[in-house]
């Protein structure tokens, strides 16, 4: 993958061996100077061996050297640019670890649902949209939240089928593993009672057999094969704004985990933005692990490609999700004795799933894998194992993406095998508000359970899941430190002994998630050698109180040396 941006490669090798030398001896007249200097800064650098330093130098998209400002000056020259940092807050660039891309650039233009407080509102914000859009385009995403509605029931289609007559609609449950169609959708999905509920999937069905329109996990399959995929223009315009509003956070580099169906069209549209040099963040993308074979046959290995865009990882499901009841447990949920949730269908049978890790193994894949009941957990604990026994030992650095309710004995085993957890904190203040009514207080006290990982000597990658959650790291690093549940009832933290500290926090979010994605080498902490990615802060985000931690803004966004965002409040 080439593209304008990839000069950045060409200097490594000199920038690496200028990095190597005594700030001193690189303040000889002969030696090149930096492309851009940034001093008077308080720079937390997340590398253990200069953790703070209050300046650094940019060349060829790389810090090549770090130190005080007396040092650094020297790298001046007369074509050097200046950050006068004034004392704030610079630190290396989030690295997201598990986002959708592309679907968080389309819901950022859709209709917005999460925030709706009750099903009037929502089927008043449904109203308001479809009056404002084509008769026949589909009405997607949504993210709506049913729990913040009182009642806190399911929304069903006859609650929106006199609002949207002339628009098919397929709006998402929030947590990704629930849709609601309308009527319309229905027919053109050829969905009705005498229709099966798929493997691994659910069609909610009303007293009589009839389905509500709510499709849980496998099921959704059902609309999907109907609704239009998007077309290259619709696909690059949703990417285009998932860049800016990744720039806007402070979000330099994003790891896309594939949702179904199978498509390799983002991958196109981000290769030619890369072409165009138009990427703000840098992406490592995980299609389905149903499509392994694609990667593999091209001899196609973990991380493969350049700066700006990697593949060589594949995105798995082991079950559903919490909210919709279809994580997979193994004992019931208190609320729903007769339910302990799904296996996805890529797991019935086993030996599918099976057969998948092993391809992926032998041809040398990262692997990425969706789990967030203990059972699924410990079943894909169980599926590694057996591929680390029969392949043995080696760097796989596999993942398991939530990692959400944990069996006491798995955390031992999470070491044991290696296995990155994959992690979003804002999960754990918003499932929080209700998630001890559905798996009691025994389970919920292993939900979120980072302490307990790092105590096991687990890695941690953090993400956010977006657009499931907000993109915003703040409100990630506020999750992770306080533990405090969005609707206030849990200020101290719900199970604070799970709490991280904010060095922690940001460790996981930097280096931790470069980590996951093999790039610890290059990105995720401010070190000579390293990508010049880095944001400057409104206020200090290590000193603040940690409950403060949200009102703190990114005011410049640099990938690569070069400034891809600032505040309009910052002249």
């Amino acid at each position: 993958m080439t593209g304008p941006r990839s000069r950045a490669c060409r200097v490594w090798l000199w920038t690496g061996l200028l990095a190597l030398a005594p700030a001193a001896v690189l303040g000889a007249p002969d030696r090149p100077a930096a492309e851009l200097v940034v001093e008077h800064a308080r720079v937390w650098t997340v590398d253990a061996l200069r953790p703070e330093v209050q300046a650094f130098a940019v060349s060829g998209g790389r810090i090549i050297a770090v130190g005080s400002d007396r040092e650094i000056d020297l790298w001046r020259g007369p074509t050097t640019r200046y950050l006068d940092a004034g004392g704030r807050r610079v630190m290396p660039g989030f690295n997201d670890a598990h986002v959708h891309f592309s679907d968080g650039g389309e819901a950022l233009a859709a209709v917005q649902l999460n925030d709706a407080t009750s099903s009037a509102e929502f089927v008043r914000r449904i109203a308001e949209y479809a009056r404002r859009i084509p008769p026949g385009q589909w009405i997607r995403h949504g993210n709506w939240d049913e729990t913040k509605w009182t009642p806190a029931v399911l929304p069903t289609r006859e609650l929106i089928d006199a609002v949207t007559p002339d628009n098919p609609v397929a709006i998402d449950r929030y947590d990704g593993h629930l849709v609601l169609l309308n009527s319309k959708a229905l027919a053109l999905a050829g969905i009705t009672a005498a229709t099966p509920d798929p493997p691994g999937g659910v069609i909610v069905r009303d007293a009589h057999g009839a389905p509500t329109g709510a499709l849980k996990d496998a099921a959704q399959a059902l609309v999907e094969r109907v609704i239009p995929a998007p077309t290259p223009a619709e696909r690059r315009a949703a990417l285009e704004r998932a860049f800016r509003e990744a720039a806007s956070l402070g979000v330099t580099s994003v790891q896309d985990m594939a949702n179904p169906p199978l498509d390799y069209g983002d991958l196109a549209a981000l290769a030619q933005l890369v072409d165009e040099g138009r990427t703000t963040a840098r992406v490592y993308l995980a299609p389905l692990i149903s499509g392994v074979d694609d990667q593999a046959k091209l001899g196609v290995r973990r991380a493969f490609g350049g700066p700006w865009l990697r593949i060589g990882a594949v995105k798995g499901y082991a079950d559903g999700s919490l909210g919709s009841a279809t994580a997979y447990f193994f004992e019931p949920f208190v609320d729903q004795p007769e339910n302990r949730g799904l296996l996805s269908d890529a797991m019935q049978p086993l030996a599918r799933m099976r057969a998948y890790l092993a391809r992926a193994d032998e041809t040398g894949l990262q692997v990425c894998i969706h789990a967030i009941g203990d059972a699924a957990i410990s079943t894909v604990l169980d599926l590694y194992g057996e591929v680390v026994a029969a392949g043995g030992p080696r760097d796989r650095r596999w993942r398991i993406e939530h990692a959400q309710h944990m069996a006491a004995r798995d955390f031992e085993r999470f070491a044991a095998l290696g296995v990155i957890a994959s992690v979003q904190p804002y999960h754990a203040i918003d499932d929080g508000r209700w998630a001890e009514a559905r798996i009691g207080h025994d389970r919920a006290a292993r939900t979120y359970a980072f302490r307990s990982f790092r105590d096991h000597g687990v890695r941690l990658a953090f993400g956010t899941d977006w657009p499931v959650a907000p993109l915003d790291p703040m409100a990630t690093l506020y999750a992770a430190t306080t533990r405090a549940t969005l609707d206030g009832r849990h200020p101290e933290g719900w199970f604070p002994e799970q709490k991280l500290s904010i060095q922690e926090a940001i460790e996981a979010y930097t280096l931790g998630s470069a980590y996951a994605e093999f790039q610890e080498h290059e990105k995720g902490s401010i070190t000579p050698g390293k990508l010049a990615d880095f944001v400057l802060l409104s206020e200090d985000a290590l000193a603040v109180p940690a409950a403060d931690l949200r009102r703190v803004r990114v005011l410049r966004t640099f990938v690569g040396g070069v400034e891809v965002y600032r505040d309009a409040r910052v002249h």
